[in-house]
């Protein structure tokens, strides 16, 4: 076999698989776990008007004025949203570390930080229409807190996922499906900052521990600490993407839409503005992201555990 067909099958092989459906399911348990403070960190960073600042409170707010269907609006699409990109990114993020690394070559920071960006573009290429729909459907119906309490903003209503992006199309045009695709371009450094720190505390403390397996609570604080990072170095940019995807920008698209929403929030708000809901992004972002490495871990490891026995059996091959 060429080195050609052998970087296919290492793209597209069973172990790929594996870990692509134990990230995405393991993301999807933990945004269902924490859901209410994703809608809170959405509010906070669309609604300049709200004045609780702070998750629980803001959770506590839309709970009293929208009761317990407003604190998991649009659950669902965020779920099937981010189980799709997840599953995107761990199969071609772990499809290119076997063609990278091969069965010699020793992992580095840098390799891993290049592979997430490369993983992350294609996610954000594949997956933006699923996410502007989402946040149309998150906020659809939800009570603004405007300057004047008799103005109402006009949304349209969205029957689902699907008719959220027919309508967008029609309205918006085929571009607003992929509204903030260069803020999110640049957001790839999120999950890129996040894998490279969370791989190489694991492999230090594997090496401490001499190649010791690490126990579900070290995990846990690794895949904490490392979305600690990664978030609080890229939300600026979160908190722009967000209005985009909202819909929140008419006059222009891009590089220019960008500095056009840092401009108005900067003017209303001064620098303090750029992390508004960053202690609502933190909560939800550390506890999503340790709950979903745990996950992932204990899903491929049990799987890649049985196929090794069925495999020492003569009954599978990878």
């Amino acid at each position: 076999m060429g080195e050609r067909g052998l970087a296919l099958k290492n793209l597209f092989s069973y172990r790929s698989l594996v870990h692509a459906v134990a990230g995405a399911t393991g993301s999807s348990v933990a945004i269902t776990t924490f859901y209410p403070f994703e809608t809170a960190r959405t509010r906070l960073q669309v609604d300049d008007q709200r004045k609780a600042q702070y998750s629980p409170a803001v959770i506590a707010e839309i709970f009293e004025e929208e009761g317990l269907r407003g604190v998991y609006r649009g659950w669902f699409p965020v779920v099937t949203s981010i189980y799709c990109s997840n599953f995107v990114y761990f199969y071609v993020f772990n499809g290119l570390k076997a063609i990278v690394y091969g069965p010699q070559s020793n992992p580095t920071a840098a390799k891993d930080l290049l592979l997430g960006l490369i993983a992350g573009a294609t996610n954000v290429l594949l997956t933006t229409p699923l996410w502007v729909a989402n946040t149309r459907l998150k906020l659809q119906g939800i009570k603004w807190k405007t300057r004047n309490d008799n103005q109402k903003a006009k949304h349209p209503h969205y029957k689902g996922i699907f008719d959220c992006l027919n309508k967008i199309v029609t309205q918006d045009g085929v571009p607003a499906l992929w509204s903030g695709t260069v803020a999110s371009l640049m957001l790839t450094s999120n999950p890129a900052v996040h894998f490279m720190v969370y791989d190489a505390l694991k492999r230090y403390l594997q090496k401490r521990l001499g190649g010791k397996q690490l126990s579900s609570g070290v995990i846990f604080v690794v895949g904490a600490l490392a979305k600690l990072v990664a978030t609080f170095v890229t939300y600026p940019l979160q908190v722009v993407q967000a209005r985009l995807r909202a819909g929140q920008n008419k006059t222009g698209r891009g590089v220019m839409a960008m500095i056009q929403i840092l401009r108005e929030i900067i003017r209303a708000h001064g620098l303090l503005g750029v992390y508004k809901g960053l202690e609502a992004k933190l909560t939800q972002t550390i506890l999503m992201a340790a709950l979903m490495f745990l996950t992932y871990e204990k899903i491929a490891s049990n799987v890649f555990r049985i196929m090794h026995s069925q495999m020492a059996n003569g009954q599978v091959k990878v």
